[in-house]
C-alpha cells in the first residue's frame, strides 16, 4: 500500500492531516505504511497529479475521498461530523481505508 499526503506549500492543514492518516494506518495495523508527502508548487503538477486541493490522501494513487481535481494551488475543504475542516478526521480515513485495502 502506498500512501501520499499531496498539499500546497504553506498549508495549514497538511500537519493535522499528516497526523490523523498516521493515526488511521497505525490503528487499522498498517504501521510500517509511511505517509509520503507530495508538494504540490506549480498549477502544472497540480494538473498532471490527481490533486483535489490541499491536503489529497491518495492510496495506491486513488484519492480516498474521491472529488474532481482541481487545476490550480488550491485548499480543500472536507465535511465531518463537526461540521467543513481543513482534513478529514481520523476516522474518516479508517473507514476510507478499510474500503479501499478491499
Amino acid at each position: 500500500m502506498k500512501v501520499e499526503l499531496l498539499h500546497i506549500v504553506g498549508c495549514p492543514n497538511t500537519d493535522v492531516a499528516e497526523a490523523n492518516a498516521r493515526a488511521a494506518l497505525d490503528a487499522l495495523g498498517f504501521r510500517a505504511v509511511p505517509v509520503e508527502l507530495v508538494t504540490i508548487r506549480t498549477e502544472a503538477e497540480a494538473v498532471s497529479t490527481r490533486f483535489g486541493g490541499s491536503p489529497t490522501i491518495l492510496v495506491d494513487g486513488v484519492d480516498l475521498f474521491p472529488t474532481a481535481p482541481v487545476r490550480s494551488l488550491a485548499c480543500r475543504v472536507y465535511a465531518t461530523r463537526n461540521g467543513f475542516a481543513g482534513a478529514p478526521t481520523q476516522e474518516q480515513i479508517e473507514v476510507a481505508l478499510r474500503g479501499a485495502s478491499r
